[in-house]
């Protein structure tokens, strides 16, 4: 490494807010510290965040830090070493005291692979039936939809109610219209009307 890419030159600038400093210093730090991270998350869940990201979250840290000036006594190479080892140790803590949290199910939370059968054959949530509906049902469900659109016409009693049915409440639809909310409730109520003679 040369002198101006030197690990110490590096902090230097990165201490001085040059951003582009901690390029060089992910690149050569990055796989170590998610190595550290593995072995210290090892025997903990890792569904909401992994080894990279406790390595990521410690080396994020650390720049912010030297960015603040938090680490005075940051010369050289070791220094920075010992430095990412003790904030990726206590990251990796912090996650994994985390997620042995009585209310993340103290550790015992398991995947779907607890639902994989003794044969091992089609197992997760694989084999749990969907809440999908049958497609025939949907088929005829939409033919319906349809039907009742017809029954309102091409206008605004349309527009408003696939409006309603997508969540817009009368203020929006009466702003998507340029009309007042007592045109939109009246119109609603002509929609019910129509759709109730059927």
């Amino acid at each position: 490494m040369s002198a101006a890419g030197s690990i110490t030159a590096l902090i230097q600038r990165l201490e001085a807010g040059d951003h582009e400093a901690a390029q060089p210093l992910w690149e050569r730090y990055y796989p170590r510290l998610v190595a550290l991270a593995r072995k210290h998350l090892r025997g903990t869940s890792r569904r909401v965040a992994d080894e990279e990201d406790v390595a990521l979250s410690a080396f994020d840290s650390f720049c912010r830090g030297a960015e603040q000036g938090r680490f005075p006594r940051l010369a050289d190479r070791d220094g920075l070493w010992a430095l990412l080892v003790l904030i990726t140790a206590r990251k990796a803590a912090d996650h994994a005291a985390h997620e042995r949290r009585l209310k993340r199910g103290a550790g015992q939370v398991r995947g779907d692979s607890a639902l994989t059968p003794p044969d091992g054959k089609g197992g997760g949530f694989d084999q749990v039936a969907g809440d999908d509906p049958a497609p025939d049902l949907v088929a005829m469900l939409a033919e319906e939809f349809e039907s009742l659109l017809r029954r309102l016409g091409d206008g605004p009693l349309r527009s408003i109610a696939v409006w309603r049915l997508e969540g817009y409440d009368n203020a929006e639809i009466a702003a998507r219209l340029g009309h007042s909310e007592v045109t939109v409730r009246r119109r609603l109520r002509l929609i019910r009307k129509i759709l109730q003679q059927r």
